[in-house]
């Protein structure tokens, strides 16, 4: 996925104006340090957007946005089940509707196509659209030979409190944005965009620290206070691709260049994780609070040392302890890339905070990569005891739509 790069402020004209004439591949992209480039230039009568407003990601490309693309503000995922009569052709003239919408609201040309107006002063803001597709919507298209075997219903865990109503679905949407009306505009035209086809069968909504908020680049926050993400594998790992994404030899063919997007809305028991003391946090991490680094290690890039010893020869990590547990090494070096959003729902009917995590992590195959980690984590994560599961859905994927075609179209046109 390219990588977004700086170019000065523009205001609001020349970026419609620039979108108009060179459509979606013309946009250059915008700084992503968030920081405010400009004032108001004299005598002009307009503000120039700042870098956040400017980042743009293109929508076309070997694998879909919203994957590898950094994580943004504000998230809403959604899915869908399809209407009762709606066939192979009808669904797939909802993903060309959809992935056109989506290319051009991500290119920074909602004018043209928003009559919501809820976005109408702003760039696109990092905005990237994904689509994804349940296992019951090959059985509902009467395409269940082409149904990946990645795509297998993931196994119960004992931890599991799932609610049915908030978990599954036939199609997906991951909406992400630097601004919170951007987001909320490219969800309402999508959902415009179904009427007829499909309907909607849950919604959760979420949230990041704003780029720029912070003095330096770093990992974000969890509602736990614990930076996340940190163990993420990275670009430069040799074996990044194939960890991520399907292969363009691929089994299926049509999920080329695809990815598994596993979601779980896990909600966090924070008045008593708030309870323990800051030393007894640490211990059920496997990390410091204060900037990351794993028990022992100096920052949060120190590489996680698990046969470190103390002095009275124990485990500097405890053996019970997250990061030890959900490690690679300790799991036969299955790894996922975690690009969650936090939520924060108000309060449940006792009083707790109806709060958590909308952990979304990416993978090649999920029976490789959130399976085995999940397993593990179930049996004795120090961790556990302070979360619930409370819903769960799988979708494969596919690859990113070529220009001039749609997310899907090797599936639903094959």
């Amino acid at each position: 996925m390219p990588e977004p790069t700086a170019r000065r402020p523009i205001s609001r004209r020349r970026l419609l104006g620039t979108a108009g004439a060179t459509g979606a591949a013309g946009l250059a992209a915008g700084a992503t340090g968030g920081t405010l480039l400009g004032t108001a230039h004299a005598g002009s009568g307009t503000t120039p957007l700042t870098s956040i407003g400017t980042t743009t990601h293109p929508f076309h490309g070997t694998h879909q946005p919203g994957i590898t693309s950094p994580l943004q503000a504000h998230g809403h995922l959604l899915a869908y089940d399809l209407v009762p009569g709606t066939d192979r052709r009808g669904a797939a003239a909802l993903l060309r509707r959809w992935s056109q919408l989506a290319a051009a609201l991500m290119a920074g040309e909602a004018a043209d196509v928003d009559g919501t107006h809820i976005a109408l002063d702003a760039g696109p803001s990092s905005l990237t659209v994904t689509f994804g597709f349940g296992a019951a919507l090959f059985d509902t298209l009467g395409l269940t030979d082409a149904r990946p075997t990645a795509l297998a219903p993931l196994p119960e865990f004992s931890a599991d409190a799932l609610d049915p109503d908030r978990s599954g679905g036939e199609l997906w949407i991951q909406i992400g944005a630097d601004d919170a009306l951007v987001a909320v505009s490219a969800l309402r035209l999508l959902h415009r965009a179904a009427a007829g086809s499909a309907v909607q069968r849950w919604q959760m909504t979420g949230f990041n620290r704003t780029p720029g908020a912070t003095a330096r680049p770093m990992s974000q926050r969890n509602l736990m206070g614990q930076i996340d993400g940190t163990n993420n594998p990275r670009p430069g790992d040799e074996d990044y691709d194939r960890r991520i994404f399907v292969p363009a030899q691929g089994d299926p063919p049509w999920m080329a260049g695809g990815s598994y997007a596993v979601v779980r809305r896990i909600r966090m028991l924070l008045d008593p994780w708030e309870e323990l003391a800051q030393e007894e946090q640490e211990r059920v991490i496997g990390r410091r609070k204060s900037d990351g680094a794993p028990l022992g290690g100096d920052s949060e890039t120190t590489p996680v040392d698990l046969a470190a010893l103390d002095g009275a020869g124990r485990p500097v990590i405890p053996v019970n302890a997250h990061v030890r547990v959900s490690s690679p090494e300790t799991n036969d070096g299955a790894a996922m890339l975690r690009r969650p959003f936090s939520y924060h729902d108000g309060l449940l009917p006792d009083g707790a905070p109806d709060a958590g995590l909308l952990f979304v992590c990416w993978q090649a195959d999920p029976l490789r990569g959130f399976v085995p980690v999940q397993r593990k984590l179930d049996r004795g994560d120090a961790l556990s005891p302070f979360l619930r599961h409370e819903a769960s859905a799988l979708f494969a994927v596919p690859g990113g739509a070529a220009r001039g075609g749609y997310v899907g179209q090797a599936l639903l046109e094959g």
